[in-house]
């Protein structure tokens, strides 16, 4: 049995991914700490544990009160989850098209797909804001036009990266796969949900946690179609707190844990996918 030598590089190497580590995790456990903190302790003693006199469950039990994160919840998840499902449909069935079939305009059409990541939602928000107003679904008042509205520009926004990554993986499936299905009587949309969508598992999950991840955590394109209380998504309840709550860190610090924990559930059931995902169409089989 070899032992390997612990060289010095190496142990340089583990101290800067130890220090990395834990200057990104230390800001939010400093946030979950301190929203179970007395809020007037918060300033003068915030980098204690919280406990015996100085713990608390008021933080919390106010942000519910105060707020309706029932409907924010809600909201959310209509939109991200409508928004996630969608971007794995087209973004899949495109990208399938895009490697297995040639056609005049292919390489144009490549080309306005990965120019399409070069533009930030800031510089098409208003275009976009103007043609939904004119359709009618954007500035209404009503809720669920307000959330188709907010649906169709996050499904666009991210159709360019998931059809980037779907096209890297569906390269390295080998063809044979498909010829057998054909030769066996299947149709073109049979061998896209039986043979490529199971070997494409681990791209297609990747594509579905960004996407969720993103809608989620999309507070520009909220802000600018939802604009009532029952409207109103998590991270758009966060920033209303945010500026209602002034000086009440503790108040402040329950609400970002009530908004993160989500999010942190689906990346810590859902991370070997990510990692997965990411490289499986980085070497072509």
């Amino acid at each position: 049995m070899k032992i390997k030598k612990f060289s010095f590089s190496k142990l340089i190497i583990y101290l800067i991914l130890i220090l990395w580590g834990l200057t990104t995790l230390y800001p939010f456990v400093w946030v979950i700490l301190n929203s179970f903190r007395k809020k007037g302790l918060i300033l003068s003693d915030s980098f204690s544990l919280p406990l015996g006199e100085a713990f608390t469950w008021d933080n919390y039990i106010t942000a519910t009160e105060r707020s309706d994160f029932k409907n924010a919840y809600l909201n959310s998840f209509i939109i991200s989850g409508t928004v996630t499902i969608a971007v794995i449909i087209i973004a899949g069935l495109a990208s399938y098209g895009m490697v297995r079939y040639r056609f005049k305009g292919r390489g144009l059409l490549y080309s306005m797909i990965t120019a399409g990541m070069m533009f930030p939602v800031f510089s098409t928000i208003i275009p976009v804001f103007r043609m939904e107003v004119v359709m009618g679904i954007a500035g209404t008042g009503n809720r669920w036009l307000s959330i188709l509205a907010t649906i169709l520009p996050q499904i666009a926004g991210n159709l360019c990266f998931a059809i980037i990554i779907l096209m890297g993986f569906i390269q390295s499936v080998p063809v044979d796969l498909e010829e057998s299905a054909y030769l066996d009587g299947c149709n073109i949309y049979q061998v896209f949900f039986k043979i490529i969508v199971p070997v494409a598992k681990p791209s297609f999950a990747t594509v579905a946690i960004f996407s969720f991840l993103w809608s989620y955590n999309d507070l520009f394109t909220q802000s600018f179609f939802l604009r009532y209380p029952q409207e109103r998504t998590i991270t758009g309840l966060l920033n209303e707190i945010s500026s209602q709550a002034g000086v009440n860190y503790g108040l402040m610090a329950a609400s970002v844990v009530l908004v993160v924990v989500p999010v942190l559930i689906v990346y810590i059931f859902l991370q070997k996918n990510i990692i997965k995902g990411l490289t499986a169409g980085a070497i072509k089989g």
